[in-house]
């Protein structure tokens, strides 16, 4: 059996209005996807997610947290993707790679819709509303001689898990290479995150 192929991505967001999020489309099938791609040698997956956003974008980004892992078949072979939010600079400063026709920006439900594989379509209608409510929480920050306190977010009306993902393959919400008890997983600090608003 042979090993998986790693790889490592970005759920990329513009902002300037609306946010919106990055889709490429593929030079040889046409295929609109993630930005996404293979690990260099000696790379860490979160340095190959932001190199490859780069090179499929043309944009500069700030990473984030990590957003979780899509696993799929590719090929005849198993795939492993890590995301990583990102927020990319307003303007393009590098041409796009030579496998990359384009990229467009689009409102969270238009980027679901235009990409072409479902596996994509179904990551990113799980992980999109959480990557819009976290750059939410990450705006720039209003000079401090004019403070401004935002409301809370409303409490969840019941608790249990924040998506039910039973029709993206291999989801995990984990950080790659870290074990799941030595370290909180984005939806378990969202969950105490949650349950500790409610009770103050």
């Amino acid at each position: 059996m042979r090993a998986p192929v790693l790889a490592a991505g970005g759920i990329v967001l513009r902002r300037g209005g609306d946010p919106l999020f990055a889709v490429v489309r593929m030079r040889k099938r046409g295929d609109w996807v993630l930005p996404k791609g293979k690990l260099d040698d000696g790379e860490t997956p979160r340095d190959a997610a932001e190199r490859e956003v780069l090179e499929e974008t043309g944009h500069l980004v700030e990473v984030h947290e990590f957003v979780g892992t899509l696993a799929y078949e590719s090929g005849g072979r198993s795939k492993v993707v890590h995301f990583w939010r990102m927020e990319a600079a307003p303007v393009q400063t590098h041409p796009l790679m030579k496998d990359i026709r384009a990229v467009d920006w689009l409102p969270l439900d238009e980027a679901v819709e235009r990409l072409s594989r479902s596996y994509e379509r179904a990551f990113l209608v799980h992980v999109g509303p959480l990557v819009l409510d976290a750059a939410g929480r990450t705006m720039p920050r209003p000079s401090p001689r004019a403070p401004a306190r935002l409301p809370p977010p409303a409490a969840p009306a019941e608790e249990g898990p924040i998506a039910e993902l039973t029709d993206a393959p291999s989801l995990a919400l984990e950080q790659p290479g870290d074990a799941a008890e030595t370290r909180l997983t984005l939806l378990q600090r969202l969950r105490g995150w949650w349950r500790g608003r409610s009770r103050a």
